[in-house]
């Protein structure tokens, strides 16, 4: 579990969200096939459909603290998360967001009780020493939560960091970020993007196990000083979870530095066997969605990879619909900006974009049946997309991580 992992909440897985507003114009989300549904948000992540309404959760932009320590910066604490209503604002405020002004972590993934009550996971992306250094209002950092959209408060689910320093499933460092999280039943799996985990929480805060997804080798980047060719393990920073219409579970990566293009995958996972690939050859992806016919759709928050670019722009992402036991998928929206979460109502897909701003975080509406590999703007309409700090972010794929 090396600290390049961190992500968009992200982490990156995660991934990386900015504590202060990034110029964007609505017009680059919303040009054809797509449109603009909600504006506003703040670190978007994932997205999901329940009882007639769709829900966006929002990671938030920290605040003005308390602040602790990390090895990447100081992070400092606000109740600044969220849950909206797409149109019909926001339903769950004051959960806690942190953020060094470069990286917010926060509430990641909603899941849903019948109409009303909820179970939500909130990141860290660090170890029980880091929460501590919060205080009292850091205490529900790297756990899920649990409430009711008609009562103000939430409450503690299931404490997933706890989980990681006391099983530690990877063997390696403790570090926790819950993000992606699926119902099952009373209980729920949860993808662990810091602990390279899949685990199962119970609501008296019993853990299992369910998979763990193994470094994936990459090759050393040149300005590490390594011997050409030199490959180097990264994180697998699982994302997101998924049950597919074989009642498998399907887990997505986003992989850590240096964030190789091509070098996720999506894993096929059955409690008690080994997690067997059942689609490659993708990069940082962050969700994951089963349309009513099967297919499978994945999004991508960088095409080329975090590392790759203008480490001052916006990473530019997509939808893809995924070819099983294959390394080449269909793009179905390209050119997105950083775009985080989807769900899937009938014929059409939900994405949140521009998961890394606050402020300019919005929800677009993408027709499926508009199959036609439709590749988005060219990166040139997207170039006056900067945020600011962002180039200290990319400086953290140095040695050091």
């Amino acid at each position: 579990m090396h600290r390049l992992r961190r992500t968009i909440a992200i982490t990156a897985s995660t991934v990386v969200a900015l504590a202060m507003v990034i110029p964007m114009s609505p017009a680059a989300a919303a040009d054809p096939p797509w449109q603009v549904v909600a504006s506003g948000l703040d670190s978007p992540r994932h997205l999901t459909y329940a009882a007639g309404d769709l829900y966006v959760v929002e990671a938030g932009r920290g605040g003005s603290g308390p602040c602790a320590t990390h090895p990447l910066g100081v992070f400092c604490l606000g109740m600044t998360g969220a849950v909206t209503r797409v149109g019909g604002g926001r339903v769950v405020t004051g959960l806690p967001s942190i953020t060094d002004g470069a990286e917010t972590l926060g509430p990641s993934d909603i899941e849903f009780t019948g109409t009303r009550k909820y179970v939500l996971s909130i990141g860290i992306g660090g170890s029980p020493e880091f929460r501590a250094a919060f205080g009292d209002a850091g205490t529900l950092l790297g756990t899920l939560v649990t409430g009711k959209l008609d009562k103000p408060g939430y409450s503690l689910f299931a404490d997933v960091l706890q989980n990681e320093a006391d099983a530690n499933p990877d063997g390696t460092d403790i570090d926790s970020n819950p993000v992606g999280i699926l119902r099952q039943g009373s209980a729920y799996q949860v993808a662990d993007a810091g602990g390279n985990s899949l685990v199962r929480a119970a609501h008296q805060g019993t853990f299992t196990t369910t998979a763990v997804l193994d470094p994936v080798p990459m090759l050393a980047p040149p300005f590490l000083g390594l011997p050409p060719g030199t490959m180097i393990p990264a994180d697998a920073v699982p994302t997101a979870v998924v049950e597919g219409p074989d009642h498998a579970l399907y887990v997505s990566q986003l992989t850590g530095f240096p964030f190789e293009k091509g070098a996720a995958s999506i894993w096929r996972v059955v409690p008690g066997q080994k997690p067997v690939k059942y689609a490659w050859g993708l990069t940082n992806m962050t969700d994951l969605a089963f349309g009513k016919d099967g297919s499978l759709y994945a999004v991508q928050i960088s095409n080329n990879g975090l590392a790759s670019g203008d480490p001052e722009a916006l990473p530019l992402g997509s939808l893809v619909k995924i070819t099983p036991g294959a390394a080449v998928h269909q793009t179905i929206a390209g050119d997105l900006p950083a775009p985080y979460g989807v769900a899937l109502v009938k014929d059409t897909a939900y994405v949140s974009v521009c998961s890394v701003c606050a402020g300019a975080g919005q929800v677009i509406k993408i027709p499926l049946t508009l199959l036609r590999g439709f590749d988005g703007e060219p990166a040139s309409r997207l170039a006056g997309l900067t945020r600011p700090g962002c180039a200290r972010w990319w400086g953290r794929t140095g040695a050091g991580w």
